[in-house]
């Protein structure tokens, strides 16, 4: 703590489109002047985030740069993706809840990459490393010494990960922790090609864990966990199973963090980072799950709008419960963690 300033790190999940619910999470932290952002482990949509909010920081003006890079950014990914086949038809826009099921690019998408390697298909034309090179300014992100960013991608020929640091960070890396397999072709980075990092951290929490500060940890989870609606489709089938995939690493690393502390606290020896770490969560679970999986993929502006504004008041009703309990005590719902079917079945 500084003149009652309390410092926080992130951990950012991925998600696709989900991310946008991570950037209202951001904003509102911003907002919140009783707070400092000191790092962030983030993957995927959310390494993206960071990225950007790193840049904003560094162009000028602190967190009021901070906030606005964000908007910045999701506005021209937002537009860019209007020259995209992959778009919502207007069957889903008539339906609303950012559907894409009625896309006939969806569901082309996961049929051709069963059959063909990503880098022949057209949408893994995408050009997303042009678009960061473009939308980001590198240089600045690697100048924010106030923010230390990690950025997992997860190495396609060991399976291990790789941590990129905000000193080395470039548009490749981000490309690299945000590289979906069945829709990009791997990213190559001296000599070794990379897939998207929640295979391996979603988020990435041991960077945060061995900084050794006993920080305080806030988790913003945008992928979710259950879900009610069984997949319908071949790609709901694909995107299902990568859901499920990334949450693996987030649930087994937020279990090893608590059974540490639960041993430090019957058995009373020697405190280690995990133990002194408070690990508190903002999720958006609940609403996120309840829209159709297809909507990851929708970047059609008022649906970003909506999510954004879903991630504000999910950071907003934590910060109003919560708030006062940093750098005191760990206030994470490890039942929501494990166990997210009892929380849908209550709000049934």
């Amino acid at each position: 703590m500084n003149n009652g300033i309390r410092k926080i790190s992130l951990g950012l999940q991925g998600g696709g489109a989900y991310a946008a619910f991570g950037w209202g999470v951001l904003d509102r932290l911003l907002e919140d002047e009783r707070f400092d952002i000191a790092a962030i482990s983030a993957t995927s949509g959310g390494a993206i985030n960071a990225a950007v909010l790193a840049d904003g920081y560094a162009r000028g003006g602190g967190r009021a740069g901070a906030r606005a890079a964000p908007e910045r950014f999701w506005r021209a990914l937002s537009s860019a993706s209007m020259l995209s086949p992959l778009r919502p038809s207007a069957f889903d826009i008539l339906g609303g809840a950012g559907s894409m099921q009625a896309s006939p690019a969806y569901h082309l998408m996961q049929a051709m990459s069963a059959v063909l390697p990503p880098q022949m298909t057209p949408v893994s034309m995408n050009p997303l490393h042009a678009l960061l090179s473009s939308l980001i300014d590198f240089e600045r992100v690697r100048s924010c010494e106030e923010i230390r960013l990690f950025i997992p991608a997860t190495n396609l020929r060991t399976g291990k990960a790789k941590i990129f640091l905000r000193d080395e960070l470039d548009a490749r890396m981000v490309a690299a922790s945000a590289c979906l397999p069945q829709v990009f072709a791997a990213v190559e980075i001296d000599g070794e090609a990379y897939w998207d990092g929640s295979f391996v951290g979603n988020p990435a929490l041991s960077p945060l864990v061995e900084q050794g500060d006993g920080t305080d940890i806030l988790i913003v989870q945008n992928n979710p966990i259950a879900r009610e609606q069984l997949p319908r489709s071949l790609a709901d089938i694909g995107n299902r199973a990568s859901e499920i995939a990334f949450n693996l690493s987030f649930v087994r690393e937020v279990s090893a963090i608590e059974h540490v502390r639960a041993v430090v606290d019957e058995e009373r020896i020697e405190q280690t980072h995990a133990a002194a770490v408070r690990l508190h969560m903002i999720s958006g679970n609940g609403e996120l799950a309840n829209l159709d999986i297809s909507s990851k993929f929708n970047l059609e502006w008022p649906f970003i709008l909506q999510l954004r504004e879903a991630g504000r008041k999910a950071a907003g009703d934590w910060l109003d419960v919560h708030a006062g309990n940093v750098g005191l005590r760990s206030t994470i719902d490890t039942e929501a963690v494990y166990y997210p079917e009892r929380q849908m079945a209550r709000a049934r």
